[in-house]
């Protein structure tokens, strides 16, 4: 996509978890915002012309030897600058202020006092709203030049601003959902000091990205791994729109799938689409494969290794291809850099297809690669994707391979898949299914004495798992209400002949996983 046609907001990165919030809030304005290495040049902003800058928060201590600090000549570029809690100290520092490890620690949440109402930043701003707070160093001297706008009882200079260089900085973190007053910082510093223009939306994406891959690919034909899941959906149904034909996908069928789903995959992108969709049923292939196979990892692992095999013996069939399409997130492509500006490491594995074969010479083609996940889901509403797989919850790339604990068996796959299918109708019908994260279903190598009619039975257990989270970092167990949990349960011992007790996950991340395996 052709960034350069749309005003940007540039985010340095001084190693903070919170930077990808910070641009996903930027890009919330309707402001398209990029994330780079703290170690970036003045002249390479130069060159991107962005209409404003943000330093992040970091790990570090600004009076520590070697602590990050970004290029002195970025604060000559007469470009707006906003620093956050380790971007407002070195930025501090390094205009003439001081920072000092005081030993007043401040983390939480905490009522600003707002002392300037002439401040730029806080004019929309409401007095003792509350903030995020999370640092140990404070400054304690200002540049010359900047005012304070903001303190708290712990951190005199929570606030501080030079209009006429047009630099701001506040100690707390206004891009968490804990500030609650935060977003509108965030649109006073984007939209009003530094005159961003409010352009960057899924309509004007998808026009550019079109272009874009068009003029990329010219006559050339694209090789694409559809699975059914977000990403590679909307990469495809992209991609189809800017080259129609051009494009063949492949879709292989590991027989670790839920139910129906490779019916509905084919016949919305082959028929409803009307995608070149080369399906392979793999099944027997993988289930060969697994036999005997309890260890977990090592489960995935042979899933991974018989996809990348069936895959490319497929591709071998497409004829001349260029490109390889993947659903590669913008997330992706920033945790594969290093903080510091080191040479990026390889993307997540379960979003490639594993390393090239020799005779196969193709070139990357990631047009998802600027978008974070909800804004891929705003992309597949743009094109037309059915809200039941834009809104599909997380899904493991191995299927039901991973939540059929102990050996993968047809039989216990179908098992599964009976009661997966189950639990989320049920979660659908209570109207939940949106308010959670992710739900699942895993089926355990545990069997149980029941009573089913008149007989003694001998079955396995399965577990219903349900969980809400931001970005799976964490996730906390989902309180599901006790008549969802009796309907589904009653179902599926009624209706899957293989299980005869139900149970319901109730840990959180940490110390468990969204996933059993």
């Amino acid at each position: 996509m052709k960034t350069n046609e749309h005003d940007m907001i540039l985010v340095l990165d001084f190693g903070a978890q919170y930077s990808q919030l910070i641009a996903r809030r930027v890009r919330e304005c309707g402001v398209y915002s990029q994330i780079v290495p703290f170690t970036i040049k003045a002249d390479e902003i130069r060159k991107l012309n962005p209409k404003g800058l943000i330093f992040s928060g970091g790990p570090c201590s600004v009076p520590a030897e070697g602590s990050p600090r970004p290029d002195k000549d970025i604060f000559s570029l007469g470009l707006p600058i906003l620093g956050i809690c380790y971007g407002l100290q070195v930025m501090s520092q390094m205009l003439g202020g001081h920072v000092s490890s005081s030993g007043k620690k401040e983390y939480g949440l905490q009522n600003i006092d707002i002392i300037d109402s002439s401040s730029e930043l806080l004019k929309a701003v409401s007095d003792k709203s509350r903030v995020w707070m999370s640092h140990g160093d404070s400054v304690d001297k200002i540049p010359e030049g900047f005012r304070v706008t903001a303190t708290t009882p712990t951190c005199p200079f929570t606030a501080i601003e030079d209009s006429k260089r047009r630099f701001y900085g506040v100690q707390f973190h206004p891009e968490v959902v804990h500030s609650e007053e935060g977003e509108k910082m965030i649109q006073s510093f984007v939209l009003d000091i530094c005159k961003a223009n409010a352009d960057w939306n899924m309509g004007s994406f998808v026009s550019d990205a079109v272009e874009a891959i068009r003029e990329k690919v010219g006559n050339k034909r694209v090789l694409c791994g559809l699975s059914g899941g977000v990403d590679s959906s909307v990469a495809a149904v992209l991609i189809h729109k800017a080259i129609g034909d051009q494009l063949v996908c492949v879709f292989v069928n590991n027989g670790m799938l839920r139910k129906n789903e490779a019916e509905s995959v084919l016949d919305l992108f082959g028929k409803h689409f009307n995608m070149n969709l080369q399906y392979a049923d793999a099944t027997d292939d993988f289930l060969s494969a697994l036999k005997g196979v309890t260890e977990p990892e090592a489960k995935r692992k042979i899933i991974g290794r018989v996809f990348v095999d069936v895959f490319y013996k497929e591709a071998r069939k497409c004829g001349d291809i260029a490109f390889l399409a993947q659903g590669t997130l913008y997330p992706d492509v920033i945790e594969s850099r290093s903080p510091s500006g080191g040479p990026s490491s390889t993307i997540k594995s379960h979003h490639n297809v594993g390393g090239l074969p020799e005779d196969l010479k193709w070139e990357l083609l990631e047009p998802l690669k600027e978008l974070f996940k909800d804004e891929v889901r705003a992309l597949g509403k743009e094109l037309g994707l059915p809200d039941e797989l834009v809104y599909r919850h997380p899904f493991p790339g191995p299927g039901l391979g991973v939540r059929c604990i102990g050996e993968v068996t047809k039989e216990r796959l179908d098992t599964l898949r009976e009661v997966d299918a189950i639990f989320i109708e049920e979660i659908r019908k209570a109207g939940l299914y949106g308010k959670i994260w992710q739900a699942l279903a895993d089926l355990l190598p545990v069997r149980s004495v029941g009573v089913q009619g008149d007989e003694r039975t001998y079955r396995e257990v399965c577990t219903l798992r349900a969980v809400t989270s931001e970005d799976a970092m964490t996730a906390d167990w989902y309180h599901m209400p006790y008549d969802v949990l009796q309907r589904a349960s009653t179902r599926i011992c009624n209706e899957v002949s293989g299980v005869n007790r139900v149970l319901y996950d109730i840990s959180s991340k940490p110390p468990a996983t969204i996933e059993w395996e």
